[in-house]
């Protein structure tokens, strides 16, 4: 297993801990030994003098025991919070190095439910194994052992009580555990729901949907409530039946223990021995039942997560890490062909265009008919199906993704910012980028007067996901953040959408000036009426290349997109 792992930088204090809380269980097996003779040869004798030995005894046992116990504690917690702040680095790169494909394959809502909930109980169960996994069946057979070696004529009790508690315990783990392996499911179910309400909220409101939604969440979450209600009434039965057991147990030594002690057979102390003993055999008991449940979940979240660990990239990354400082293209696709998934139909078929330097390639066609593909392509979040597409004259598989992302920079439609400040959103282009640059990106982005027009200029506050900023705003700072990134291919995938026209049209006139190739993706022929070339697409299909003039006359598509926007060619032309 992969997290076994990353236990080994902290070996010695895996061995170290088990074996603190080992002695800790053996002065705990001691202390009814010193109880009992200090009923018998101090309290029965009144002798004062061995009372006061047999109390400082204990108390130099319970002092001892408490050192012991916090320093085997220090190390269980130090060896659990490592070894989860190890693996849940590593699993967060590992799934930063997965392909878009395999993010939409496993969810997003899986995958944070497994680097949190999952890693957590991981975590809980290492921090517990090291502290009880030895310590509570050492007690319990040293508990016995001892009783045995104090009154032997008691074996049969003590024998009895364990393979009975043992038992119970067995039985109920049985029912229990797969329990709780459901309850991981139904959460993962509960919070894909959670996700998919909060980022659709809008929508849910548009469509006046809460209150179905809302019925849809509250049955998923009693679905949920009552696996766990399941669980827990299955793990609540250990406590009573165990204590009933016990007590039995407990009821049968006083009996037999005061029939020895009015025949002269036992001592007082030793029933109180008896008596303890059989008591720290409940105690811990219970104590290992829980630990198993604990076990139990942490090694069913540890399956899920190594299950993530062992997925493998289905895109492997290459090793060229420098982009060449000339090349007759940025961006070749050469008869691409993809598809989401295996079986799936083409979302793209025969798709063959260049990009070079300063020029501007126009992407226009209906809704789903392929252009955000297109995109994802380019920023090689796909791999193509067939055919392929070539990056600086290279094929792009060859490039490391710093390479790529490096020289290439992509602006989407749903605009993101993060909490901070506009300065730290600007930055993300260009962490060594000065005041100068992040204001010679935001004029041309046409955002000048979105700083001017807030208190503190660029340090004014951005909360979370933008939202104290228009969705035009957020589009054109995000487009100010990949300029500041000086990329050689920019490429805006319908992130105009919430601009006015004149806004729309001075920023890209101003991108027109950029010494950089641009790929502008619309749904608007204004947008792309001044590109170099425009592809149009048609259900994954390309279905015209060429100018807008060109367009106009040859393609059908793109006259068709053109007219549902203007009733009359001539004045549009105007």
């Amino acid at each position: 297993m992969k997290l076994k792992s990353y236990l080994k930088p902290y070996t010695g204090q895996c061995i170290v801990a088990p074996l603190l809380k080992l002695m800790e269980a053996f002065l705990e097996l001691l202390v009814p030994l010193v109880i009992a003779s200090l009923i018998d040869a101090g309290i029965g004798r009144d002798d004062s003098g061995h009372v006061v030995r047999m109390s400082l005894f204990l108390a130099g046992f319970a002092l001892l025991g408490l050192g012991v116990s916090i320093t085997a504690q220090y190390f269980s917690a130090k060896v659990a919070t490592g070894f989860a702040h190890d693996a849940k680095n590593d699993l967060f790169k590992h799934i930063q190095r997965l392909s878009a494909a395999d993010l939409d394959r496993i969810g997003t809502s899986t995958l944070l439910t497994r680097m949190t909930s999952d890693m957590n109980q991981v975590q809980a169960g290492v921090n517990m194994t090291l502290r009880l996994l030895l310590r509570s069946p050492f007690v319990v057979f040293g508990a016995a052992v001892m009783a045995i070696l104090v009154d032997p004529s008691s074996a049969a009790i003590f024998l009895g009580t364990i393979a009975l508690l043992s038992l119970l315990v067995g039985v109920i783990m049985s029912f229990s555990l797969p329990q709780y392996r459901n309850v991981q499911r139904r959460l993962d179910t509960v919070l894909s729901r959670v996700r998919e309400n909060l980022y659709g909220v809008r929508v849910l409101r548009a469509f006046c949907q809460e209150d179905a939604e809302t019925r849809s969440f509250a049955a998923e979450n009693e679905a949920l409530r009552k696996q766990q209600m399941l669980s827990a009434a299955l793990s609540a039965l250990t406590n009573p039946l165990t204590t009933v057991v016990v007590n039995v147990g407990i009821m049968f030594l006083i009996y037999s223990g005061g029939l020895k002690v009015d025949s002269g057979a036992m001592s007082q102390g030793t029933v109180v021995a008896l008596v303890n003993y059989m008591s720290q055999i409940l105690i811990e008991l219970i104590k290992l039942a829980n630990l198993l449940v604990t076990i139990s979940k942490a090694l069913a979240c540890a399956k899920r997560v190594n299950g993530v660990f062992a997925m493998t990239p289905s895109r492997s990354e290459g090793t060229v890490d420098t982009i060449p400082a000339e090349a007759p293209s940025i961006i070749d696709f050469k008869d691409v062909t993809f598809s989401y998934g295996k079986g799936a139909a083409p979302a793209l078929s025969k798709i063959s265009f260049s990009v070079r330097t300063g020029r501007m390639l126009g992407i226009i066609g209906g809704t789903g008919s392929g252009k955000s593909t297109i995109a994802a392509l380019m920023l090689r979040q796909y791999d193509a199906t067939s055919g392929e597409v070539d990056f600086f004259g290279r094929d792009i598989r060859d490039y490391t993704d710093r390479a790529i992302h490096s020289s290439l920079v992509a602006v989407f439609q749903k605009a993101k910012l993060f909490k901070g400040t506009i300065r730290s959103n600007l930055k993300w282009g260009d962490r060594s980028a000065d005041d100068r640059a992040l204001y010679q990106a935001l004029a041309i982005a046409q955002a000048s007067e979105i700083v001017g027009g807030r208190n503190g200029g660029l340090d004014a506050t951005v909360e979370i996901g933008g939202r104290n900023f228009s969705g035009g705003q957020r589009q054109r700072l995000c487009i100010a953040r990949a300029l500041v990134a000086h990329p050689k291919l920019l490429i805006l995938d319908d992130s105009t959408s919430a601009l006015d026209y004149a806004t729309d049209a001075a920023l890209r006139g101003a991108l027109n000036q950029l010494d950089c190739a641009l790929v502008i993706i619309s749904q608007r022929t204004l947008s792309v009426r001044d590109a170099d070339q425009i592809l149009v697409l048609d259900n994954g299909r390309q279905v015209g290349l060429g100018t807008h003039e060109e367009l106009l006359e040859s393609c059908g598509v793109y006259q068709e997109i053109y007219d549902s926007q203007y009733s009359d060619r001539r004045e549009a032309a105007k």
